[in-house]
Formats: structure tokens, sequence, C-alpha cells
């Protein structure tokens, strides 16, 4: 019997859409070689033959995807949370990110990242590493040890950094990426390379040029940062003064969408130019309301960007975000919509938690294919919540328990079981 073809019995829910959920009390989910085959109240005959775990009175949910992460920046969570995007870069992040040329410090520091992402309800990730080519090596092979789907990226950066992390010119950033991606595409079965201009301050055009040309060349996604603060958004205006809008800039390269499947960070003060240009392209939004509110950064406009069909999942971007919990990074998503519909605009309603929970898995999800469901012919990826320890005199039904999970997940949940792409990884 395969590993990977097997049966799970328990409280099932997923986002159909992003506003109807489909519940299965003591439901049956099937999955047949890393694929879901759908969930049943009754299984099946033609199933009976797979090995069933029952999960008894359990939720059983899909996996969640990061769509923003940055694994070096791990060491330092929780730290500078006083500051505005720019000043923390230079403050903190930086100066830990040149910490990576030490291979030692790197297997000490992705070792733990690998493993707390691991043991979260984190299946999928896209993730910054560092300009270090053996440092994003280590990584790679770290995270596809946990059994989790990753895309990582070497990050490009040749200007407008600190000396020992700026990388010499373009054409040695290009020559090391270039040879980065020959040895790591295809190497793992679920980790793979993604290309990672830093974000446009920090790369010189003839590098976006080169990037652009090496995606063309090896049919790459991209990740990058977007419109994530105001200062920022200045800054790239005088480096580019010829751009219409920030995301013009990575778009003159052909690093923002159409071919090159992009996901960009943040979004919070997209100019209508620029989300005109977002959904034209099909590019993703990495939705990231924690390190949004820690970076003093602002509120993006979600709900206008799910009314202009952009596609938009969330991400964590700890070290901004303080932790990597999804359950956290939901709550606050709907919080800071709260705001952004009190303080900015009453015609953008907030975020309901049917909404969020599909952002966190089928939205975040699909920038990997068919994941983040349970509908038939979607990658299974599943995690078991054990909240018995968040204790009630209530009886609650299993999509209360679900949004009480998201709120209340650290006081009391547990996570019993967790699959990726097909296999047990708790």
């Amino acid at each position: 019997m395969r590993e990977d073809s097997f049966v799970l019995k328990g409280n099932i829910c997923y986002a159909k859409t992003k506003d109807q959920l489909s519940v299965t009390d003591q439901g049956y989910l099937v999955c047949c070689q890393g694929v879901s085959k759908g969930v049943y109240p009754v299984l099946p005959e033609e199933y009976r033959n797979l090995p069933v775990t029952d999960y008894q009175d359990m939720l059983i949910v899909p996996g969640m995807t990061d769509l923003h992460i940055h694994a070096p920046q791990y060491p330092f969570r929780g730290l500078g949370m006083d500051l505005e995007l720019l000043e923390w870069l230079d403050t903190h992040t930086f100066p830990e990110e040149s910490r990576y040329k030490d291979l030692d410090y790197a297997e000490k520091a992705y070792g733990i990242f690998a493993e707390d992402l691991k043991q979260s309800a984190t299946t999928r990730a896209v993730v910054f590493g560092t300009v270090h080519v053996p440092a994003t090596d280590l990584l790679m092979e770290k995270l596809e040890d946990t059994g989790l789907v990753t895309y990582v990226g070497k990050v490009n950066m040749d200007q407008n950094s600190t000396d020992d992390l700026r990388e010499t010119d373009a054409v040695t950033a290009l020559d090391a990426t270039a040879a980065w991606i020959k040895e790591t595409k295809g190497k793992y079965q679920n980790t793979r390379p993604i290309l990672t201009p830093r974000f446009a301050p920090t790369c010189s055009g003839p590098l976006m040029e080169g990037l652009g040309k090496l995606q063309r060349e090896y049919g790459l996604p991209v990740q990058s940062h977007l419109s994530e603060n105001l200062s920022e958004i200045e800054w790239v205006k005088e480096l580019f003064p010829w751009s219409s809008c920030y995301g013009d800039v990575y778009e003159h390269y052909g690093l923002f969408g159409g071919q090159a499947k992009t996901v960009m960070a943040h979004c919070v003060h997209s100019s209508d130019t620029e989300v005109e240009l977002m959904k034209k392209k099909g590019v993703y939004v990495a939705h990231c309301p924690q390190s949004n509110i820690n970076l003093s950064s602002g509120i993006a406009p979600i709900r206008r960007y799910l009314e202009e069909g952009i596609p938009v999942g969330l991400g964590t971007d700890m070290a901004g975000g303080a932790n990597i919990s999804m359950f956290r990074c939901m709550a606050d998503a709907v919080g800071v919509s709260k705001l952004y519909w009190r303080l900015a605009d009453q015609g953008k309603r907030p975020l309901a938690m049917e909404e969020v929970f599909y952002l966190a898995t089928k939205g975040g999800g699909s920038f990997f294919g068919k994941a983040g469901s349970f509908e038939e012919g979607y990658e299974l990826d599943a995690l078991v919540l054990d909240d018995k320890g968040i204790r009630s005199t209530r009886t609650l039904g299993t999509k209360e328990r679900l949004e009480r999970c998201i709120y209340l997940a650290e006081e009391g949940k547990r996570l019993a079981g967790k699959y990726a792409a097909g296999k047990k990884v708790i």
C-alpha cells in the first residue's frame, strides 16, 4: 500500500470559494497517490481497501500557505518593532542577513527555522533566503527534509545595502544566481527555486534586466516586495523616474506576472495604475497584516483586490511579522480590514472569517497550482486540529470551532496531524 494513499476521518471543513465553507461532520477525506478524491459522509466502497485514520472529534482542515516569509530573519523575530521599514532594514535585517556567509551560523539558524515551520500550520511557503548561495542551498536542504512544499529564493541586491551584504555588481550576482538555478532546479521533490529581487531599490537596472532574462530562460516564478511603505515608494520614483508606478519597474524587466508567475508582498499603497497592472498581469498579493502593523506601513485594501479579481493569499512576513502562525495571520487580517473599513473606506466591508480562511488555504495555495482545498484533484495538504485544550462550557459546531481556533489557536489547540502533498509530516 502506498504511503500517499489513505483515508482520514473526522470533522472536515474546507473553503470551496471565499464565501462558502464545506462542512462534513464525521466525514471521510480520501487521498489517492497524494491527491484528494473528495470528502464523503459515507466511505465509498471503492476506497474501503485504503487504511483509515480515525481522528474522532478533531477538526480536519486544509494545510495553509504562507506566501511571504524571510527565513534568515527568524533569529530576531519580535525585535525592533518600534521602527519603520527602511530604518528597520538597516538596523536589524541587513546586519542579521550578513551573518549567513558563515555556514555554521546558517546551519543552526535554518535548522531552528525549518523545525519550527514543520511544527506550525504551514504546509506550503514562499521563502526568502539571503544573497549567499551556500546558505540558500542549505536552507533548501533543511526545508526538503521537513516534507513541506516550498519555493526558496536566493536574494539579489547589488545597490543600496550594507557593504558586507551587497553583491559586487550585476554580472557577479547574475552569474551566481544562474549557477544556483542550474544546481537546484529539479534537485528536490518538494523544494523549488524562485527568482528573488529583494525589492526595486536594492536592484540596479542591469541586475533587473538580467533577472528577466533568467526568468525567460528557466521559466521560474518571481517574488518581491511592492508598495509597502510611503517612503519606499518615493525612493523607487527617485531611482526609476521613468516608471509610471512601483510595479512598472518590475514589469519593465519582465518580472511582473504574465508568463512570470509572480507574488508581491504587501501592496499597501498601490496606485490605481498599479492595481490595473496587477490585475492585467495576474500578480498575486501576499497580504501581511501583522508586519504592516508592526512596521507602521498601513493597511492593504484587500477587499478592493478581491473585488478586482486579483489573486490574494496571506503571508506572515516574519520577522516584520513577529511569528509564523497562520492562525494569527488570519485573525490579524480580519482585524485590520475592520480598521480599513472604519477609518479609510466605509464602502469596503471588513473581511469575514470564511474569507481569511480561504486566503490562508485555497487562495494562497493556488500559487502552487491545485492546493489548499479538499476538492477532488487537489494535492492533499491537511491539518488535524485537536481543540480540546480550549476550554469552554459551550457546545460548538465545526464552523464555530474553526473560528475559535483562528483566534485562540495558541491558547489550547494542538496539531494532532499534518500532511503535505499527500504524505504525513507530523
